[in-house]
């Protein structure tokens, strides 16, 4: 059967297709994570970027006054901050490097057996260990890739430009490349925006302003290492079931051990009336009341997406989750095929 001239270049063309969209995932591997970063940043800030076009009525200059609040916001206190942090960081390492944790352990477990004794310090000091070698060696590389990091910060403070300028045509484009049914578009789309607005809003920003009010308390009622300690609370703040407890309450007992009474007083009064309740006054503003993400879901969506994509993973990994939840949902009441086009 003799192949076709039509044949040969349909196939010549697929090919060509095919090599180009392997080539330009190659071009793009190196910076994808950037590129998510600064459309996810610009997801984030778009009220900001909406709030000055009302004034300023220039889709550039609004983009550019978004993207120097934002840098003004995170960078300049990033920059005098870290070097603090650092220094507490050392602080904290040389503290456990002079812990007795034999006698302390000995004191919480006095009916204990020695060599079970012996076990839990031995376990406790070889986990200190791992986690301050780790630590170690992951603030070296970060110093020592420095220009890299410079690169792909200006990769997502130009994506968030962009993303933020020229986020009218992004949506038409995207919905013109989108295979959902132009019926079902529009209620999917608000899925996915309740969604993305529930782990981004409701997960990521309320606990940093959850872990920063820790910080705050910290700092006000004298508890050491106060930075180190509110960048701990910003983490647990985030994952989902953990929350900012996890850090002021041993502060809270720190305080007391001291003697700091009224402090210790003041601190656990404030962080309950404080901390515990920023979530209730901002959730209801910054995501919608219909949104129902699973704990569990964005849980695991966090501790994978830090493993696999590394800090972004955080943001990254609940959505792709709560995405294939949402479409087992459709196809489990048999509304796959109903979504998209045939």
């Amino acid at each position: 059967m003799a192949i076709k001239e039509k044949d040969v270049k349909k196939f010549l063309a697929i090919g060509l297709i095919a090599l180009l969209a392997v080539v330009a995932f190659l071009i793009i591997k190196p910076i994808a994570l950037s590129i998510i970063a600064g459309l996810l940043l610009a997801y984030m800030c778009y009220p900001i970027y909406k709030f000055a076009f009302k004034f300023l009525r220039e889709k550039n200059t609004s983009a550019l006054a978004t993207c120097v609040i934002i840098v003004v916001i995170l960078f300049i206190p990033l920059w005098f901050l870290m070097p603090i942090a650092i220094r507490q960081l050392f602080d904290a390492f040389n503290f456990l490097q002079t812990l007795d944790v034999a006698s302390f352990i000995k004191g919480i477990l006095p009916s204990s057996s020695a060599q079970l004794n012996i076990d839990v310090t031995t376990t406790i000091v070889s986990f200190m260990g791992k986690v301050s070698t780790y630590t170690l060696s992951s603030l070296t590389n970060l110093l020592l890739d420095l220009p890299t990091v410079l690169l792909h910060s200006a990769v997502i403070i130009f994506v968030f430009f962009f993303a933020m300028r020229d986020a009218d045509k992004l949506k038409s484009y995207v919905k013109g490349l989108s295979p959902i049914k132009k019926e079902k578009s529009a209620e999917f789309t608000k899925q996915f925006r309740e969604i993305t607005n529930g782990v981004v809003y409701g997960n990521f920003i309320i606990g940093v302003v959850q872990g920063i009010a820790t910080g705050i308390g910290l700092l006000i009622f004298g508890v050491p290492h106060a930075l180190l300690l509110t960048l701990f609370a910003i983490i647990a703040a985030i994952l989902p079931i953990v929350g900012p407890w996890l850090i002021w309450v041993p502060a809270a007992i720190y305080l007391f051990a001291a003697g700091s009474t009224g402090a210790g007083i003041g601190f656990t009064i404030y962080s309950i009336i404080i901390v515990s309740t920023i979530d209730n006054f901002l959730r209801p503003y910054l995501v919608s009341r219909r949104t129902k993400s699973a704990s569990v879901v964005v849980l695991m969506g966090m501790i994978g997406g830090l493993i696999v994509f590394g800090p972004l993973g955080l943001l990254i990994g609940p959505l792709i989750l709560e995405y294939v939840v949402l479409f087992l949902d459709a196809y489990k009441n048999k509304a796959l095929s109903d979504i998209f086009e045939e």
